[in-house]
């Protein structure tokens, strides 16, 4: 059930001049409301004259032990700029937890499961791939960027399993595209879960089709509300349009119209 709630700021790290990490719990101890990979949460931005309407967030982690909320924010404009700068002690009001979730397997039979991020679509991945650690499976993380800079929180995914890497000019780990890099001609992957700029995303979601891998796409469209309200994330599927907020964010690729 999603609630309105005001969370303290713990840390806002700078992890270089275009993201920020910002860490919330509750002003009282109380347990975080329950969050699963692939959700997002929408924030309200005070103290920026120009910011009216909430910014959409996934949720990065959840540190259970630390009843911590974390936020992976990619400084772009006013709204997440002013974000940038919360201070520890700063109360931020949240709307949370929104959307559906990716879905894991029932069974664990040893699949390779591959979790595919891009620029600040790594966020999730992150979530995802530590509740999939802890039901026993061992996923692998496939991060694409631009240059190494680019590339964020490689310390975090270690824990959750083993990482590969891809950038554009080739200063960190393969050069090339995601959809470019040796692991896929390595292991057969029975999953895939992806999320990052569209055209990665249809990339891999072609990649999928062809391959009969099973295949699940976190959108990024613009929701502004989070409940399905504004009608700025509407997205074509295969059923008619969709609010990717109330629908998804998360979708099956075969409801999408990405591939024939």
């Amino acid at each position: 059930m999603k609630k309105m709630l005001d969370l303290v700021v713990t840390q806002n790290e700078q992890l270089n001049q275009n993201y920020c990490l910002i860490k919330l719990t509750t002003t009282d101890n109380t347990p975080l409301p329950e969050m699963y990979p692939g959700q997002f949460v929408e924030v309200r931005v005070d103290g920026s004259q120009s910011t009216y309407l909430r910014r959409p967030i996934s949720v990065n982690f959840v540190d259970k032990q630390k009843n911590e909320l974390w936020l992976l924010v990619q400084i772009i404009g006013d709204g997440t700029r002013r974000m940038s700068a919360y201070k520890k002690g700063e109360l931020v009001n949240l709307l949370l937890p929104l959307g559906n979730t990716f879905s894991i397997p029932s069974e664990n039979n040893g699949q390779e499961l591959l979790l595919i991020g891009g620029g600040v679509g790594t966020a999730p991945m992150l979530f995802l791939g530590a509740c999939l650690k802890e039901k026993g499976y061992n996923p692998k993380f496939l991060l694409g960027a631009r240059s190494k800079n680019d590339l964020l929180q490689l310390d975090d995914f270690r824990k959750y399993g083993e990482l590969f890497c891809t950038t554009e000019d080739g200063s960190f780990g393969e050069k090339g595209y995601v959809t470019e890099h040796s692991v896929l001609k390595n292991i057969r992957v029975s999953q895939i879960y992806t999320c990052g700029p569209k055209p990665m995303m249809m990339a891999v979601a072609k990649y999928a089709n062809a391959n009969k891998i099973v295949c699940e796409a976190s959108l990024e469209n613009v929701m502004a509300c989070g409940i399905g309200v504004c009608l700025c994330c509407v997205e074509k599927t295969r059923e008619g349009n969709i609010c990717v907020c109330a629908d998804g964010p998360v979708f099956n690729i075969e409801k999408l119209t990405w591939i024939n």
